[in-house]
């Protein structure tokens, strides 16, 4: 054999031997079903907990198709590399996770692997729920065991290559994934320490807020928190870096958990209402804990400002002609429901543009997704709602718009924001 042959051979089994190797490290075994659902071990005040555990790490959010049965699967979630569909987490024996223990529980909410050994795809956020403890684990576990099943096949998952091969995700994870309990800090009150465990484990705010690198992973240190996306709307910065008009106070933090709504900042939009929805469920003493830790990201000093003083300056003198097209249009959509002085008799919500984050942030993104949308499911009923306006605007009518109040603000217009309507507009409606 000459030198050539020796080579091309001796590379071939080095890469035979290679994959071979990768595939042993990367298997994981299937954990054997369970006949039937261990509920007598399931306790009233275990099932209670569970379901406050549950609501605070949103399950029912992503794990809910639209007009699907509760925690059923099917929802499409866009991601870089194709539509990911959420699985079916009800007691179904067949198409839920009725077959699985509590070990293949823990293995899929730890280290992102299902029962039958099959890596999870990271838009489940395994990464912050490996950080939960086995007793918040347990009792998450026992209240979706004594669920209602739910028969339901959610489509498949079908990302094009390379991204179907799912043990390439184990690689994905060892740059990634730290598996551990979110430890307490003693330098740190319980209070900021409870409110950390919650905020970095079921909670997963990271996964929204935080930016992502170009393997969709959170960036970390001075990243955390600094802002990311979610379903086409932005996810404000929750530090000091808050686009916010005013500063972020603590009962600002705590209002807007408890109601979905700040009377200095605005009302729950988008993918945030199911999710204030859900906060609101959660004890007093926790929301507390969860401001305390959010503020710490923040100047805690500086001082709140003051909501009527601002509202009164950006809105007493008009900084446009009345007759523009974009004041027009303002009076015919907005004016009812958001002028300077809202009637005390109309129902909901009247949230002050002056204060709006939307209206104030780099990104145009929330305040187009917000007149395209509007508020259908607000975080409360009490809230009240408002319509979309996709098919009564045009992508320049929404442009002009928008950035007639920007200006009326004294806000720099956003550039080519026409162009911009449009994508989102044709983002939004392919995931409905």
């Amino acid at each position: 054999m000459n030198t050539f042959k020796k080579i091309v051979v001796g590379g071939a089994a080095f890469v035979v031997v290679l994959a071979a190797a990768g595939l042993a490290l990367t298997h994981q075994g299937e954990i054997a079903p369970q006949t039937s659902i261990p509920t007598a071990q399931f306790t009233p005040e275990q099932i209670a907990k569970g379901k406050l555990l549950a609501a605070m790490g949103d399950c029912a959010v992503c794990h809910t198709a639209a007009n699907g049965k509760t925690n059923a699967g099917g929802l499409a979630m866009p991601s870089p590399f194709g539509t990911i569909y959420t699985s079916n987490i009800t007691p179904d024996a067949q198409t839920g996770i009725g077959s699985w223990s509590f070990e293949a529980f823990e293995r899929a909410m730890r280290h992102g692997v299902d029962r039958e050994g099959q890596y999870l795809y990271p838009a489940f956020p395994y990464t912050a729920f490996s950080r939960v403890t086995d007793d918040d684990m347990k009792s998450l576990y026992a209240f979706l065991m004594s669920e209602p099943a739910v028969e339901n096949e959610p489509p498949k998952t079908a990302l094009n290559f390379p991204y179907n091969v799912r043990r390439g995700i184990a690689a994905w994870n060892w740059l990634n994934l730290k598996p551990g309990v979110v430890k307490d800090d003693e330098k740190q009150a319980p209070e900021w320490n409870r409110g950390a465990y919650l905020v970095e484990g079921l909670g997963h705010c990271s996964a929204c807020h935080t930016p992502r690198n170009s393997l969709a992973a959170e960036k970390t240190g001075e990243f955390h928190f600094a802002g990311g996306s979610a379903e086409g709307w932005d996810a404000p910065a929750l530090t000091a870096k808050s686009p916010s008009p005013l500063p972020w106070t603590q009962s600002d933090l705590i209002d807007y958990m408890k109601t979905g709504f700040s009377a200095r900042h605005g009302v729950a939009a988008g993918p945030m209402a199911p999710v204030a929805h859900g906060l609101s469920q959660q004890p007093d003493a926790d929301l507390h804990a969860i401001a305390t830790y959010l503020m710490s990201y923040r100047d805690a000093s500086a001082a709140p400002g003051d909501a009527e003083a601002l509202i009164k300056e950006k809105t007493a003198t008009p900084k446009l002609a009345l007759d523009s097209e974009g004041y027009r249009l303002y009076q015919g959509a907005c004016m009812a429901c958001h002028r300077a002085d809202p009637s005390a008799s109309t129902f909901g919500v009247r949230p002050q543009l002056a204060l709006s984050t939307s209206l104030h942030a780099d990104s145009p993104d929330n305040a187009i997704m917000a007149v395209l949308e509007g508020v259908q499911k607000p975080a409360h009923a009490e809230l009240g709602t408002m319509p979309a306006f996709r098919h009564a605007l045009s992508d320049a009518q929404i442009a002009t718009l928008l950035n007639t109040m920007r200006a009326q603000y004294g806000v720099a217009e956003w550039s080519d924001l026409k162009s911009k309507v449009a994508k989102l507009r044709q983002q939004s409606a392919a995931a409905h």
